[in-house]
């Protein structure tokens, strides 16, 4: 599977995309009430790779948190357990707005420009957009066997929806990728690290497109990349959002918009689970979704935060880290 995203940068601070609206599910019109709090028209949010885990809490959170007119779009790649997911949500008591679950696949550059088309189409726009989705990963399978899978998601996904929903994110709104404190630079031995130090998103692009040829080839080592395939693709979502916020700052910090990186801290679900032996400290996805929550919701937006990797309501330096290998005793080549 690759990653079939267009190579186009204008996309992402002009035009709306153009691709054909999806199907896969009827979305509720726009209402607008008539009093209160109400009284505006509705947002609309969505969340990737949102059926489990932090981006279901982040869906429960934000369907608790937004107004009855509100949308909340929970995405994921398994229709049922989307159509579940959703229906829990739904009927949940402290949920006040809508939620609708639609099938997304965010691998497939061409069905995320079609949501993004279609919702701009009938909502104008959206409001929230959470880049979440991720692939498994597991230490006893190979690295190389696993890279496809898991880049395309991780960074084919997350360059997907940067393009598609960059151009239909209404004022005031949110554009957050879900990354990790292992995505600054530092991370990455000196000699990689201006391979996304100040790149455009193509360049971010070539990058991630390199690495995992040298994956493939079992050269990437030899090339300083490190053996576990999430460190590079961390780096690249991050330097992925810098990029794409270089291209509108000025425009979206007098709009009260925020383009982010966010690091939930470490998580305690199914796809962490075989890369830890201590999880004393980890956090459960609903206390992992309160500070993206906050980030979300909040009245209006710190400058520190634009284009920058935020853990907890602080930024995480991106020149910061240092390279990371006691993982390495866990993988499979």
């Amino acid at each position: 599977m690759t990653n079939t995203a267009s190579t186009s940068t204008a996309g992402i601070e002009s035009t709306a995309p153009t691709a054909p609206t999806a199907t896969t599910a009827p979305t509720a019109p726009t209402a607008t009430a008539a009093t209160g709090e109400s009284a505006r028209p509705a947002r609309i949010a969505l969340v990737t790779g949102a059926n489990q885990g932090l981006g279901r809490a982040l869906v429960e959170g934000l369907a608790a948190r937004m107004a009855p007119q509100d949308l909340v779009l929970l995405t994921g790649r398994h229709a049922g357990r989307v159509a579940d997911a959703a229906r829990e949500v739904a009927g949940a008591p402290a949920t006040r707005a809508r939620v609708e679950g639609r099938v997304l696949d965010v691998a497939d550059a061409d069905a995320v420009a079609a949501l993004a088309a279609e919702l701009a189409e009938r909502h104008g726009g959206v409001d929230v957009v959470v880049s979440n989705a991720i692939a498994p990963l597991l230490p006893d399978r190979s690295q190389a066997e696993q890279a496809d899978g898991f880049i395309d998601v991780a960074n084919g996904g997350t360059h997907a929806v940067i393009r598609s929903f960059g151009p239909v994110l209404r004022p005031g709104g949110r554009l957050l990728v879900v990354a990790s404190g292992l995505g600054t630079l530092g991370f990455l031995p000196p000699r990689l690290q201006p391979l996304f130090d100040g790149a455009s998103l193509e360049q971010v692009e070539y990058a991630v497109e390199s690495w995992r040829s040298a994956v493939h080839a079992r050269t990437a080592q030899e090339a300083g990349w490190p053996l576990w395939i999430n460190i590079p693709s961390k780096v690249a979502q991050v330097a992925a959002v810098r990029a794409a916020a270089d291209l509108r700052r000025e425009r979206d910090l007098a709009e009260g918009t925020l383009v982010a990186a966010v690091c939930p801290g470490m998580v305690d679900t199914r796809a962490s689970r075989p890369w830890f032996t201590d999880y004393s400290g980890a956090q459960t996805p609903a206390e992992a979704a309160a500070a993206v929550l906050d980030l979300i919701l909040a009245d209006g937006v710190d400058p520190a935060y634009y284009g920058e990797l935020v853990q907890f309501g602080k930024v995480l330096p991106w020149t910061g880290g240092a390279p990371l290998t006691e993982q390495d005793a866990l993988l499979t080549p």
